[in-house]
């Protein structure tokens, strides 16, 4: 059995040369590399990097797209024994100053003249970084800058170098050990510099075998790679799996022809965070709302049927002949074109992780017959610690540990992990390794959460988030955060309440779905600002809002941590503005201090605060938007209380 990234490509291109191994859309048309080719190109690459004089070691940063020739540029430095880092693609040229200097990068293999012109910036902060080689040329030929060249450049001096020294490629790839660090990952973290997860080929092949195995993956599978390389869920489905099962990986043109791409492949084996799934859904909506009377009053009716009867068809559970008349009748005129439109008609496994899901937008997958899953994982675990079963899947759980994966919950609730896919260390971090890694082989999750009756895991929120109200009363910020962003209108939520006497929350409205809301009431608006502050939309969230209170009453031990106030921001939360991290998770310290005068206000009583703040446009210019926010109270429920 092979035990690295290198040897697994070497054996699918022995086995199954003419196979495709990656599809790259380029001007429209699909270009296919088989194995053997792959193979071919990765020899060439190590061999041009070998002459550059990459080390064993050493490191090498990879930034872009999904990109056949940048994943084979990782496969190239991996069979030289370096160590492939990549880099999130939409990151800003600041924010690889610490990863490239602490993991004392000399090379760089990146996608195009965007991500080149990030670099040559930041040069005099990286003083090591002597090599940048780029893919696409468009844009870079009067580029004059020293250690700067084109992959095409790269394969061919490693060409003549293979040629002149033949056996010298399968003697690298022999030199491989499964021991051998195979990847960096950088962390996105909500506080601080990020962390550098250290994994091996033994890691991440173990993991990517053993959820392969739970869901009895094939080389027949076709994957759409459309998320960012450098997060390791992408990395795992697209990379580590990929060269597990040697199925097909596709890379869209750009991000803005995933949706048609995605149709034209046709996955069958599809990764999503729940963000991406709340977009397809409200995008359906939205569709639907300007459809004519018949075709809405179809669809109502149909998604009455799937609702009711569709979940229980995924699980395998019988159903009288009358509801499988009416699905079948449902899944030709509604299911059937639905999940074509989603690109989604030969899914056979799909999965969501990252936050947590809505029950609504859940069961609406599973009811047109997407069997959507969820997982439970991170980078410190190669992803892959719990996921759900065929026919276990629950709504408000992310499954049950798999094979390998041993699972313990301490009395404060953390959740604890030991499996063969933990990471090796964080690099250069002595410290936080021992924070997470205990002596006898654990991992600290800094999850909270508990296994229910079926053995099926359940996450409440992160540990260290975890509060208490000044009464008492537990209070779990995620948890209420994300029963707001299941409704379509709302896009994000940062609650506070830890040692207050009530909870209070920020809210981002999702300007898509507002937006056609507000059309659909001729209720005129000029951008974001101005629709956030709409007396109409105020009122919309208002509901929102105390449908969450309601259902949070209805559990006992959450109940206290009801929205008493709240306020809709007037800008969107955003990553370049240091408010998110760039898998859009929130730095809620950050957002607390940054916007203190609006805390202040919502705890003071005030009924609006004027407020001022400087943002980044997507062209790097700074600017100031300012709006006097209104903050609103909501209904609050009486907590129900469960007979002994």
């Amino acid at each position: 059995m092979s035990t690295s990234f290198p040897q697994l490509m070497l054996e699918h291109a022995r086995q199954r040369p003419h196979a495709p191994a990656l599809r790259e859309k380029e001007y429209g048309i699909w270009q296919t590399t088989t194995w053997s080719q792959l193979a071919e190109l990765v020899a060439a690459l190590a061999g041009g990097l070998a002459q550059a004089g990459l080390q064993r070691g050493q490191h090498v940063i990879v930034v872009g797209e999904n990109r056949p020739r940048l994943y084979a540029s990782m496969l190239a430095a991996q069979v030289l024994g370096a160590i492939p880092v990549p880099l999130y693609q939409d990151a800003a040229a600041a924010e690889f100053v610490f990863p490239i200097n602490n993991a004392e990068v000399g090379f760089a293999v990146v996608e195009d003249q965007e991500q080149v012109d990030k670099l040559l910036e930041l040069r005099p902060q990286c003083p090591e970084l002597s090599r940048i080689w780029y893919d696409d040329p468009r844009g870079l030929r009067n580029y004059a800058e020293p250690g700067l060249e084109s992959l095409d450049k790269l394969i061919e001096s490693g060409r003549a170098h293979v040629a002149k020294h033949p056996g010298w490629f399968d003697e690298r790839m022999q030199a491989v050990r499964p021991d051998d660090v195979a990847a960096l990952f950088f962390t996105s973290g909500t506080t601080g510099n990020p962390k550098g997860v250290v994994h091996t080929h033994l890691t991440l092949i173990d993991r990517g075998r053993a959820g392969a195995n739970f869901d009895k993956l094939t080389a027949t599978e076709e994957v759409l790679a459309y998320l960012p390389p450098a997060w390791i869920g992408q990395n795992i489905f697209s990379y580590s799996q990929w060269l597990v099962c040697g199925y097909v990986v596709n890379c869209p043109e750009s991000a803005n022809t995933v949706m048609i791409d995605m149709k034209e492949i046709g996955p069958t084996y599809y990764f999503a965070p729940p963000r991406v799934f709340e977009g397809l859904l409200t995008t359906v909506m939205i569709r639907m709302e300007d459809a004519g009377a018949i075709k809405r009053w179809l669809f109502q009716r149909f998604m009455e049927v799937a609702r009711r009867v569709g979940p229980a068809r995924m699980d395998g559970k019988p159903l009288s002949l009358g509801d499988r008349v009416l699905y079948a009748l449902g899944n030709l005129v509604i299911y059937g074109p639905l999940r074509n439109t989603l690109g989604m008609s030969r899914v056979r496994v799909a999965y969501t992780a990252g936050e947590a899901i809505g029950p609504d937008l859940f069961v609406f997958y599973r009811a047109i017959g997407i069997n959507l899953k969820q997982l439970y994982g991170s980078t410190e675990t190669a992803v892959f610690v719990c996921l759900q079963p065929d026919h276990e899947v629950k709504a408000d759980t992310v499954g049950v540990p798999i094979e390998g994966v041993e699972l313990k919950v301490l009395d404060s609730g953390e959740i604890l992990v030991r499996s063969p896919g933990l990471l090796k260390g964080y690099y250069k971090n002595p410290e936080a390794t021992a924070e997470v890694l205990t002596a006898d082989g654990w991992y600290r999750t800094g999850d909270a959460g508990f296994l229910d009756a079926g053995g099926h895991l359940k996450i409440i929120d992160r540990a260290k988030d975890v509060g208490r109200l000044a009464s008492g009363a537990m209070f779990a910020p995620k948890y209420v955060e994300n029963k707001l962003k299941f409704f379509p209108f709302i896009k994000e939520a940062v609650a506070f309440g830890d040692k207050r006497d009530r909870v209070c929350a920020f809210i981002n409205i999702d300007f898509e779905a507002v937006g056609n809301w507000a059309e659909r009431r001729n209720l005129p608006y000029a951008g974001y600002n101005d629709l956030a502050a709409k007396p109409e939309v105020l009122e919309l969230v208002r509901e929102c809002v105390e449908k969450v209170n309601a259902d949070l009453s209805q559990d006992e031990r959450l109940a206290g941590g009801q929205i008493s106030r709240f306020l809709v921001l007037h800008k969107e939360l955003d990553a370049d503005d240091g408010e998110l991290t760039r898998t859009r998770k929130v730095r809620r310290g950050a957002i607390a201090e940054k916007y203190g005068v609006l805390v202040d206000a919502l705890y003071a009583g005030r009924s609006s605060q004027f407020i001022e703040t400087q943002v980044k446009f997507e062209d790097g210019r700074s600017g100031m938007v300012s709006a006097d926010l209104k903050i609103i109270d909501a209904k609050t429920f009486t907590p129900v209380r469960r007979a002994a």
